[in-house]
């Protein structure tokens, strides 16, 4: 008579992936493990620990052992869950998309603090991805309008897809364009997350970000100055007089890119401005 298949538990499983994702290398192994057990359950994550001898089917087993297959090979968390929490928005993310990140919800806030939210803002967003900023900008400042860009059709489409799902189709319009290329008239703001890693930082750079996130949306050329420095010079003719132009740049950027600004001459203040963890992450520049 054949032997009888062990029975996991949720308890049990989430002990086996955690030590078996940390020695794959992932920072956060029982918080992912327990991620992926909900997500391949069909639960929230609470429900696991509410239910800890709760017996795992072997259709469920299955589903989940891939999702952790995936995992430690270096598929991102986010693509496996097929969404990523950005300010108070639930984002659908996949291969199409950079991931979003804490600091550029640092950019967001630190805009959201110099703006009044009764004002009428027009806002043009540049390299949108999954409308993380856009979306934001648009939630918090009722009365603005919103113009998002984009050189990839397929990720239009699913930032499209998140401002329907976030309740803001009305709210933000999309279109195709290579930075400025298909923009027409002025904003009181720009705002962009552009691609700003070097070829230097590129080889450091996490498997899981070199391999699945689109390499369009984080390459940025030789020194990763490359977008910014397009968008910096090109800003200025799509802002009305004291309009905004805001960038998240890299950690060791911030010099380069504050004489970057300067050397157009066409802004009257330009300020390279540190993340919550004092590293210069942001430029604010304001055209004369």
């Amino acid at each position: 008579m054949a032997a009888k298949a062990k029975e996991w538990t949720v308890r049990e499983v989430l002990d086996w992936t955690g030590a078996y994702l940390r020695r794959g290398g992932v920072e956060r192994a029982s918080f992912e493990a327990a991620e992926l057990l909900a997500h391949a359950l069909g639960e929230e994550r609470l429900a696991l620990y509410l239910e800890p001898e709760r017996v795992l089917t072997p259709e469920e087993r299955a589903r989940f052992r891939e999702l952790v297959k995936r995992r430690r090979a270096g598929v991102p968390l986010q693509y496996l869950l097929g969404q990523a929490e950005f300010m108070d928005l639930r984002l659908r993310v996949d291969e199409r998309v950079l991931i979003p990140r804490p600091e550029t919800e640092e950019l967001v806030e630190l805009i959201l603090k110099e703006l009044d939210p009764q004002r009428e803002w027009e806002i043009l967003e540049l390299g949108t991805g999954s409308g993380a900023i856009a979306l934001a900008l648009a939630q918090a400042l009722p009365k603005g309008r919103v113009l998002a860009t984009d050189i990839s059709p397929q990720a239009l489409a699913l930032a499209k897809e998140n401002a329907l799902r976030n309740g803001l189709e009305g709210r933000v319009s999309f279109i195709e364009s290579d930075w400025f290329e298909g923009v027409v008239g002025e904003f009181d703001l720009v705002v962009a997350n552009p691609p700003y890693v070097s070829r230097e930082e590129a080889r450091s750079l996490p498997k899981e970000v070199r391999e699945h996130e689109p390499r369009l949306a984080w390459d940025g050329g030789e020194e990763g100055l490359a977008a910014i420095r397009e968008i910096i010079v090109a800003a200025p003719e799509h802002l009305r007089p004291g309009g905004r132009l805001y960038l998240e740049i890299g950690a060791t950027q911030g010099g380069r890119v504050e004489a970057l600004a300067l050397a157009t001459r066409a802004y009257g203040e330009v300020k390279v401005l540190p993340d919550l963890s004092g590293r210069a992450r942001f430029l604010r520049a304001i055209r004369r």
